[in-house]
């Protein structure tokens, strides 16, 4: 071995296991990743890259499984403030009488600022490495996550009627698409169009949102057929739908993201296979709202892409995808009938490289292959509650949680090292929280 043929890197990751997600199903043993720069330099064999690569740092895992970062396709993440606060009702009742109204109270610039870090916090010690959000002040939740680190897919949101960031839909797309400009093109903030859904918006904002997608390639990120009484009402007034009349409004489409979809039949299948829209699965949410359950293996049967997301931690209550894996797992075995049905290694492709797909990222993001962005998580195996390993994919699907990740890199950056989040003030954050806390309490009383 001579000097000239050893390469120079930043990291290298020394993993007892490997999940590199694509070749699909493949867990390798006693792998390396070498990280230069932002990117992944090599996946290789430990033996082969002593020989390759001399690193500045060496990480050694000597108990962990290391995969690429999981993608949270679907939140609201300063609900976190609301963590709890109106549980055990149905849909409407939470949101007419308790969530909307608090909205109006206490939404704010600093709100959305101290809610979507502490969301941030959560996921990024989860696992959680790119995120998807829809929320008020929009603007605010994409600094805070530019200025932590952390990949999201911010969406803007759009309604027929005011709310703390707008006045109705004019104001809401003309500060959109201001919106959507100033993060053009970032490697970190992915900024998108949030109509929040067919019964809130009507034909005309609905049509303008295809028409900004259309020129500036922002993805649609929508809550559609998430309950039984939202298809019911819609197919009584209107005549169809609520699929039907997106496709019809040309905003099913390969840029639009179907968030729930707990009610739908063959015609609702055929509208998502023809359009190349995706669908964003939030098994826990709909669980606890009794919205209903997304046949997940039919969809994906017929060559439907399903991504996963936790919604808002208002209705879960928890930002952890990895227990959202593990629901959405054995939910879609019972929806199927079938316990083969949305297999460990399946689900692991939901919570990466299919969120890469709907992101339209997936060239670099979702997988560890040389050449893709260095957004990398490491989780600790070694605790009884994780012991024996015949399989680590299966472990890391029903027998493990979030708390389990002990090291995370985004973009090669280090966000999360033997559990310690590096670039958020846990202790300050705390303080802000209980701040908000307390008023919320005070106005509840």
């Amino acid at each position: 071995m001579t000097a000239d043929t050893i390469t120079a890197a930043d990291i290298r990751i020394n993993a007892r296991w490997l999940i590199p997600i694509e070749p699909a199903g493949t867990v390798l043993e006693n792998y390396a990743v070498i990280i230069q720069g932002n990117r992944l330099a090599a996946v290789i064999p430990q033996e082969q890259a002593d020989q390759a690569f001399r690193t500045r740092e060496t990480v050694d895992l000597l108990h962990h499984v290391v995969m690429p970062g999981l993608i949270n396709m679907h939140g609201h993440a300063a609900m976190t403030l609301f963590r709890g606060m109106a549980d055990d009702l149905p849909l409407m009742t939470w949101l007419n009488d308790h969530i909307w109204p608090a909205e109006g109270r206490f939404i704010s610039e600093q709100f959305i600022a101290d809610g979507t870090q502490l969301a941030m916090a959560e996921m990024l010690r989860t696992g959680t490495t790119t995120f998807s959000d829809m929320y008020f002040f929009p603007e605010i939740a994409s600094q805070v996550a530019y200025d932590a680190g952390i990949r999201a897919q911010i969406c803007f949101p759009l309604l027929d009627f005011p709310t703390p960031w707008g006045a109705g839909p004019d104001e809401y797309l003309s500060k959109g698409a201001d919106f959507i400009d100033s993060w053009k093109d970032d490697g970190y903030i992915m900024p998108a169009i949030g109509p929040h859904a067919p019964y809130t918006v009507s034909d005309g904002p609905m049509t303008e949102a295809v028409r900004l997608s259309e020129r500036t390639g922002a993805a649609i990120q929508i809550h559609l057929h998430e309950t039984a009484f939202e298809v019911a009402e819609a197919s009584e007034k209107l005549g169809q739908r609520p699929t039907a009349r997106l496709a019809d409004l040309g905003a099913l489409r390969p840029e639009t993201q179907c968030v729930h979809m707990t009610q739908i039949d063959s015609s609702d299948i055929s509208l998502l296979k023809q359009s190349g829209a995706h669908v964003i699965h939030c098994p826990e949410s709909n669980l606890k709202l009794a919205s209903g359950l997304c046949p997940v293996q039919e969809l994906i049967d017929n060559g439907v892409n399903v991504a996963i997301g936790t919604d808002g931690a208002a209705s879960n209550n928890d930002l952890d995808l990895f227990g959202e894996l593990r629901t959405a797992a054995m939910v879609a075995k019972v929806v199927a009938g079938d316990a083969s049905a949305l297999s460990a290694h399946k689900a692991l492709e939901m919570a990466t490289i299919n969120g890469a797909r709907a992101l339209k990222r997936d060239h670099e993001l979702g997988s560890l292959v040389e050449g893709k962005l260095a957004d990398i998580i490491a989780i600790d195996l070694s605790d009884p509650f994780l012991q024996p390993v015949y399989d680590p994919a299966s472990h890391l699907v029903y027998s493990n949680h979030g708390r389990s990740v002990s090291h995370s890199w985004i973009n090669g950056v280090p966000q999360v090292q033997d559990g310690r989040l590096t670039r958020i003030d846990v202790a300050d954050l705390m303080l802000r929280v209980e701040d908000w806390a307390g008023r919320i309490r005070t106005k509840a009383e």
